[in-house]
């Protein structure tokens, strides 16, 4: 009935969805097995994509050719540029999201792709022979057989619920939990464990008073997530903003010794950066109130996510709670919030390319790797899936390094360190924030997606327009100059101190206070060369700015990374009895041991290999 696929994906979430897009527009056959049709790529959590290093992930799936930020935007209600009033490194992009139009239009881009088949129906176990994974079977008894197998189960796993006091297996509210999986590569030899998460109740936007809240509106000039020709929103939906109270938090309180946080019923480790509401009030008791986001759920629903508010206490404690936040006096609740501990796999156990060290042509990606929120799962997916189309065409691995991409940084950190608790995204995590920039993921990445096959022609087009653009326009800022009558009247203007001579134009725009539109009120000629190329690609007079304002720090960051990445390319031969060692400390011989680094890059990077371990791996190796 169901025909050798070279990939199949299991689970139709974030991750599972990049991976068959991925794998599928490479030109591998694809099987997405789904236990619900109804709810692929559903947005089991808020309505939002992108956010502070998240947005950065998700230009930079775009920028290889995925799909989330295309499906980002179709189903945009609104856009924020984050930190605009920091550097950008730091800038962020986020959606809110239409949750509807966003599942749908996933669904749609797949089935656009005639290498995607669908599998409605529970995977339970995988096909092994020897040590490779040969296929997958079903609860009804199907054996589909694949050369490849990406794991993407996301919560599902033994998922459980907690409610108070209430305890109920599923994946997530209304859905069953996935068996069968987990204690099968434990029997394997895969090492398993817990985690939680948790989300808010929903509630009607009919009945909140948002005269009492403080309007959240999205930017007034919106831009997007993808860099292909989507367009930006011409209208938006705003989010509003309030604050629970010392009167929230009592009655929060009195719901403690029900609450499955504290009562000794989740044993799992949930999400540091993104706690409870009981967690914030018991970690954080001097605080009288904490920030609560009312996002809307799409264009046409009533259905609001309060965000900030995820608990598990029981449903009328959140209720009652809920009425003492301003603006929702008269809340009518649509579901209660709830917290799921599911299993997840130490991501040790995998390989750069997120393939199995144990099994051979078996990949995980996502939430059973022990991440936590959508883009880091679509990140990972969409690296699965590619793996999973190379490793089955006799290609070979597709890797990402720290310096070129958050993307890379999120892997190497999950494979070299590990998690024990919800792995989420920052840009503190990336050495190279300055390079790893929102705005340049195209000129980053683009060419890389390209090479492979994933990313069109028409993007790679688009970037070179871009980088030839960018070209030009500073070409010409360094070699016009301006004179002290002409730039003086502008810099006053801007409280910048005056010249006394005459200076190139690129020199003035590395001024703290000076806009590159400042500087092109300089120059009749250069604001025509801006104008023209701007009108061939709106990114250029930007770029133009960021690469000259930062010059200086770019550079000096672009050779520490190339200095880091000599250690990259010292391969590790994986057979090393790294016991045989005497001069590495035990620690490191252990770590070193279950690791396996693929370089001497990886190896520094292991929590417990010091550099003088590292300096003996490399005599040890002849360098």
């Amino acid at each position: 009935m169901l025909n050798e696929y070279d990939v199949i994906v299991v689970g139709a979430g974030h991750a599972g969805c990049e991976a068959a897009n991925a794998a599928a527009k490479l030109g591998s056959s694809v099987l997405l097995i789904t236990m619900n049709m109804n709810t692929i790529a559903q947005m089991s959590c808020n309505p939002a994509m992108g956010g502070v290093a998240k947005g950065q992930i998700v230009r930079e799936i775009d920028a290889l050719g995925g799909g989330s930020g295309v499906v980002s935007d179709l189903s945009a209600i609104q856009f924020r540029m984050l930190n605009r009033s920091k550097g950008p490194a730091m800038w962020s992009p986020r959606t809110q999201n239409d949750r509807m139009r966003f599942a749908e239009e996933w669904r749609l881009l797949l089935e656009r792709n005639p290498k995607v088949d669908f599998w409605q129906d529970m995977c339970t176990g995988l096909l092994i022979y020897g040590d490779k994974v040969v296929g997958v079977k079903t609860s009804i008894g199907v054996e589909v057989n694949a050369k490849s197998v990406v794991l993407t189960n996301g919560t599902f796993l033994n998922g459980l619920i907690h409610l108070g006091e209430k305890q109920f297996g599923g994946g997530r509210a209304g859905e069953r939990a996935a068996t069968g999986i987990t204690e099968e590569l434990i029997q394997l030899g895969f090492e398993a464990g817990r985690m939680k998460t948790g989300t808010p109740p929903r509630v009607d936007g009919r009945s909140l008073d948002y005269t009492k809240m403080e309007e959240q509106c999205g930017d007034e000039n919106p831009s997007k997530f993808s860099y292909s020709n989507t367009t930006a929103l011409k209208k938006q939906r705003s989010c509003y903003v309030t604050y629970t109270n010392t009167e929230t938090h009592e009655l929060l309180r009195s719901g403690f010794d029900r609450s499955p946080m504290f009562n000794g019923a989740i044993k799992s480790t949930g999400p540091r950066y993104c706690p409870s509401i009981e967690d914030k009030i018991n970690r954080f008791a001097d605080r009288d109130r904490h920030q609560i986001f009312v996002e809307p759920e799409g264009w046409n629903t009533v259905e609001i996510y309060v965000n900030g508010f995820s608990t598990s206490l029981p449903e009328e404690i959140q209720y009652a709670a809920m009425q003492m936040i301003p603006g929702f006096e008269n809340v009518k609740m649509f579901r209660p919030g709830y917290a799921i501990e599911y299993d997840y796999f130490p991501p040790t156990q995998l390989k750069h390319t997120l393939e199995t060290k144990r099994v051979e042509n078996l990949y995980f990606a996502g939430q059973i790797n022990g991440t936590t929120g959508y883009e880091e799962a679509a990140c990972q997916g969409l690296m699965a899936g590619i793996n999973a189309h190379r490793k089955v065409h006799e290609q070979g691995d597709f890797i990402l390094t720290r310096s070129d991409a958050y993307i890379g940084v999120l892997i190497d950190d999950l494979i070299t360190k590990g998690t024990d608790e919800p792995y989420r995204m920052f840009t503190s995590r990336a050495e190279y924030r300055i390079l790893l920039r929102q705005d340049n993921a195209d000129i980053r990445l683009t060419p890389i997606g390209h090479a492979i096959g994933l990313a069109s022609d028409e993007a790679m087009e688009r970037v070179n327009m871009k980088v030839q653009g960018t070209e030009q326009l500073k070409k010409s800022l360094r070699k016009e100059g301006v004179a002290p009558a002409v730039a003086n009247k502008i810099l006053e203007m801007k409280s910048s101190s005056p010249i006394n001579q005459q200076v190139k134009l690129s020199s003035l725009i590395t001024r703290p206070n000076i806009l590159i539109e400042d500087v092109l009120d300089m120059s009749t000629d250069s604001k025509k060369v801006a104008a023209d190329l701007q009108a061939e690609h709106s990114d250029i007079v930007s770029q133009t700015e960021i690469q000259l304002k930062y010059d200086g720090y770019i550079s000096r960051e672009q050779d520490v990374a190339q200095k880091m990445n000599r250690l990259e390319e010292v391969k590790v031969p994986t057979d090393i009895d790294y016991s045989k060692l005497g001069s590495v400390s035990a620690e490191a011989r252990e770590k070193l041991n279950e690791i396996r680094p693929a370089t001497i890059g990886q190896a520094s990077r292991i929590s417990g290999v010091s550099p003088s371990d590292v300096s003996v791996l490399m005599v040890y190796l002849g360098r």
